[in-house]
């Protein structure tokens, strides 16, 4: 086992942390908690993953050291505001890097590398709908899984895949590390600024009421507004210009023809490889 440090505000608020060396997935163990009738606010945190995966259950590697972290909670909240706990996650995973590594730049732009004024800055967006990006290459991932209890409780987990030490090597798109970028944090530090950003990110939430207040903080990160876009969705594609996310978390693109389409779920290119065939 291994001690992932939870902050004093978390444990006030009765959040607890299991920590492991290695594990097959901790989404897994966060949904086997679940089945138990875990009441919720759990953590269970891994230095690596043998069995990680993504969205779509697309395997995702994680190299010793890396950073795989599932929260298991029960919301008081509407089944349909739910889906909205993706943003929640992804600005305070945003939350906890400026925390770490405050040279890192929090802006917009194609891939979140627009505006530099010199040196070796890395430069973070949030690619929607789950993606941390650093340079335009991957440095994070987040995905939700939630299920119906026999109480009628639903409960989510929602799973964050950091890459610390190292980042995949065989993957279809570039992804980048901590290291890499020359922040030497252990995972147990990242694990530590997460939960305290969450609390934050979790109470603006207010179990749905606030989700237009933690979208409007999402898109301040975003990459790729204003550019060139192409959604793969089921059957099709979708191209235009990224116009925004609404305050629901859709992603608006605007055709050729001006026509809005405000598009759910689906796999998110930009700028040159917007305009690929698929």
């Amino acid at each position: 086992m291994v001690a992932f440090p939870l902050p004093r505000e978390a444990v006030e608020a009765g959040y607890r942390v299991i920590g492991f060396d290695s594990v097959g997935s901790t989404n897994d163990e966060a949904m086997e908690a679940a089945r138990a009738g875990d009441a919720g606010r759990l953590w269970v945190a891994a230095l690596q993953q043998t069995k990680g995966r993504g969205r779509r259950g697309r395997p995702w590697q994680s190299p010793h050291g890396n950073l795989a972290a599932s929260l298991l909670i029960v919301p008081d909240s509407p089944p349909e505001s739910l889906a909205s706990l993706g943003f929640v996650a992804g600005v305070a995973l945003n939350g906890a890097l400026a925390q770490l590594a405050p040279r890192m730049r929090l802006v917009s732009g194609i891939d979140g590398a627009d505006g530099a004024e010199g040196g070796s800055v890395a430069r973070i967006a949030l690619k929607w709908p789950n993606d941390v990006l650093a340079d335009g290459a991957k440095l994070a991932g987040i995905m939700l899984e939630a299920q119906t209890r026999p109480d009628g409780t639903r409960a989510v987990v929602i799973g964050f895949g950091v890459n610390v030490v190292a980042a995949p090597q065989d993957t279809p798109y570039p992804a980048t590390s901590l290291a890499a970028l020359g922040f030497p944090f252990g995972a147990e530090t990242v694990f530590e600024a997460l939960v305290s950003q969450w609390i934050e990110c979790y109470e603006l939430w207010q179990q749905g009421n606030g989700t237009a207040a933690i979208i409007a903080r999402w898109r301040e990160s975003a990459a790729g507004i204003g550019a060139e876009v192409s959604v793969k969705r089921d059957g099709d594609v979708v191209r235009g210009i990224f116009e925004t996310i609404d305050d629901a978390g859709h992603l608006i693109v605007r055709e050729p023809d001006g026509r809005r389409i405000a598009i759910a779920a689906g796999d998110v290119h930009f700028g040159a490889t917007a305009t690929l065939r698929d």
